[in-house]
């Protein structure tokens, strides 16, 4: 077995052309306004508010995804006839161990199908992207069980760090030749425009305006459209691409979130917060969640509309935080439990713009008002897994 290493290397530029500096021009007021934004990323470190302590949904979603990602890891290796060498790319591979159980997924698919047909395994290139501010130093602490885990592989395989947004070039031309992302789409690049009028709600609710749902969609339309045109360029022919998305079921109302969607309860915990002094209603009326949940039909549209990938495979899953039908006695280590997975993600925006102080009263609350909805079963969101193969 060749020895394991790991190196971080800058993303690629967007190419300096005259429309994308139009564009980040006119986005230079709106990025000062919802600066926050820019803190996206998910609670650093390994300690007890860490994503990489709080992620356990995110590897149930993982294992649910896992039958989509083996039969079209097993498709590519067949489409490239047995290749020397496979270039794979976990896209918003957060902070903590989560990317390296999709990557041994992938390498362990790769090593068993070969060794079925009577082929030797290729090399692996393992690329984990994130954003800059991501914390890739507790990824890669975790890069010593991922080896023991794959002991057996009788491949290569290479990991490496790429920083940098999925909605930018990251990587040369016909370079992919499979793309995973997990829970990483339905965060945007921007705060759309256009929200003002959607009041003390950090996202789209039943009582938000149309046009919060529109704004919403539209960025969701301009960011994922971006996604696949960059992504043609970097993938070669026939690569595949497995994303899965956190969406929503179609419903006639657009608006319609469930009593116990988590951005729905952290309005309501915030407005709490305000009801009681501890924020202003203004500071709660400027802040709102870069994220869109898609629904099936506007993945497809999306995906048809843009041209560059056939959807291969398009199912969905229930979202469920394992808190239904629990008795009155479990439901608050729920809510903490809920409370946990929710801070993780969303702590460094909450912190860009309400400071810290608020932070731990915030979540408190956000776990009382979970522990109030513990019995809700109408749930609206799912789990989206999409396979799309290159044209």
């Amino acid at each position: 077995m060749d020895s394991r290493f790991i190196h971080i290397v800058p993303s690629s530029s967007v190419n300096g052309n005259t429309d994308q500096k139009e564009k980040y021009s006119e986005d230079e007021e709106r990025s000062s306004k919802y600066s926050f934004a820019t803190a996206l990323s998910m609670s650093g470190g390994d300690g007890d508010n860490s994503y990489s302590t709080n992620s356990l949904l995110q590897r149930r979603v993982l294992s649910k995804a896992k039958p989509v990602l083996v039969k079209n890891t097993k498709e590519l290796i067949l489409n490239l006839n047995f290749p020397k060498y496979i270039k794979v790319a976990d896209l918003g591979c957060s902070s903590g161990p989560n990317t390296f159980l999709a990557m041994s997924e992938i390498i362990n698919t790769i090593n068993v199908f070969c060794q079925k047909w009577n082929q030797n395994p290729p090399e692996i290139d393992c690329c984990l992207n994130d954003l800059p501010n991501n914390d890739f130093n507790t990824t890669f602490k975790f890069i010593h069980s991922f080896n023991e885990k794959n002991l057996a592989c009788k491949g290569s395989y290479f990991v490496s760090g790429v920083p940098g947004s999925f909605y930018s070039r990251l990587f040369p031309r016909k370079s992919l030749h499979f793309v995973h992302s997990s829970y990483g789409l339905h965060w945007l690049s921007k705060v759309p425009e256009g929200l003002e009028k959607n009041k003390m709600s950090v996202y789209i609710t039943t009582s938000s305006p149309l046009s919060t749902y529109k704004a919403y969609l539209n960025q969701f339309q301009r960011d994922f459209t971006t996604f696949l045109k960059l992504r043609y360029e970097e993938i070669v022919p026939n690569g595949i691409m497995v994303l899965t998305f956190l969406g929503r079921n179609t419903i006639d109302n657009p608006l319609h979130r469930d009593c116990c969607h988590f951005w729905t309860l952290l309005s309501k915990s915030l407005r709490d917060l305000v009801a009681e002094g501890f924020v202003s209603a203004s500071k709660v009326d400027s802040f709102y969640m870069p994220f869109y949940d898609p629904s099936e039909k506007e993945v497809k549209e999306i995906v048809r509309k843009e041209g560059s990938f056939e959807i291969k495979d398009l199912v969905t899953h229930e979202y469920d935080l394992g808190h239904c039908n629990q008795d009155e006695s479990k439901r608050s280590k729920s809510g903490k439990n809920e409370a946990n997975y929710i801070r993780a993600v969303s702590e460094p925006l909450l912190v860009a713009h309400f400071g810290d102080a608020i932070i731990n009263t915030l979540f408190n609350k956000f776990a009382h008002n979970v522990s109030q909805h513990a019995t809700c079963k109408n749930k609206t969101t799912v789990s989206l897994v999409v396979s799309l193969t290159r044209k």
